[in-house]
This record gives structure tokens, sequence and C-alpha cells, in this order.
């Protein structure tokens, strides 16, 4: 779905046939975000065109929105794109492959988010490299999520942090 610590990271769920890439929040974990949005918070500021509003800017800069995490439900499959030659050859992949999305852990506060390839082989997300685009193939085999048990996970995350 989206690693624990993604859960502070604005987010949302993926659509089917969306195009992906990896990227490094803002936690330090990578995960999924839409290259639009990437491209959005990576906008230059407006350039202040008196001395008035260059001040103004400089004591109240302007606050982009944070990049949304982009989270997948386990049984998902996924095209990979530009995979990095040393997890080719340490995987027995090619630069192209389609993979299942899961989760290899139930412990809390690890990082659980993998991909599985069609050899067997898988690799968690933060093993990625920054930048390999993943494409939503289908989603329609999917784990049924249990929102509930999301919600109460998202609740308590602030307790388990102090």
């Amino acid at each position: 779905m989206c690693d624990y610590s993604l859960m502070v990271v604005p987010n949302r769920l993926a659509q089917e046939g969306e195009e992906l890439v990896a990227h490094q929040f803002s936690t330090g974990s990578l995960g999924l975000a839409s290259p639009a949005d990437l491209r959005r918070a990576a906008c230059p500021r407006p350039v202040a065109n008196s001395f008035w509003s260059a001040l103004k800017q400089f004591f109240n800069p302007p606050r982009p929105e944070p990049v949304p995490a982009v989270c997948i439900p386990p049984g998902a499959r996924l095209q990979l794109q530009g995979i990095p030659v040393r997890l080719q050859r340490e995987l027995g992949i090619g630069p192209v492959e389609d993979v299942t999305f899961t989760q290899i852990s139930a412990v809390v506060n690890s990082y659980r988010d993998a991909v599985r390839f069609a050899n067997g082989r898988e690799l968690r997300l933060q093993e990625l490299k920054e930048g390999v685009r993943v494409k939503v193939l289908d989603l329609s085999l999917a784990e049924d999520l249990d929102l509930e048990l999301l919600r109460h996970e998202i609740a308590e995350f602030p307790l388990r942090v102090r």
C-alpha cells in the first residue's frame, strides 16, 4: 500500500493506466509519485517585480503543496521501466518487467512494500533507484483493502513516533 514512513506524507490511491516514478520523499524513503505532481512541485517561484513584493515574499515565502505518495494495493500488476543494469544482473531480469505489487512483511514500522518478478524474485521498493518508471497495468487483482485497519494504523502513527 504505502510504507509506514509515507503515512506522514499526503497520499492517494493509484489509478489503472497511470504512469508513476520512484521518488525519494522528504521522509528519506522511496515511494511512487506522479511525474505531473513532481513537475508542479519543481516550478520556480514567481519573481518579485518590486521592492515591497520582494520583501513580502522574503518574510512570507510561498509554500508549494507537498508531492503526494501514490499508494498501490497488494496484488496490483505493474510494469517497471528503466530498471538499472545492476538490478537486472542481480535479479536475472530485463530493463522492462511486469511485476506484482506485494507486501513482504506484516511487521509494523518496517519497509514492507515490494514487487515480485515473474521469476519469483522480490525486491523492496526501497531498493529501486529513484527515477525508475512504473506503469499501473491492472488493479482488478488487487487484494481487498481493509480500510478500517488502514485508518486505525494512520490514527496510531503519531503515537508510535513519540
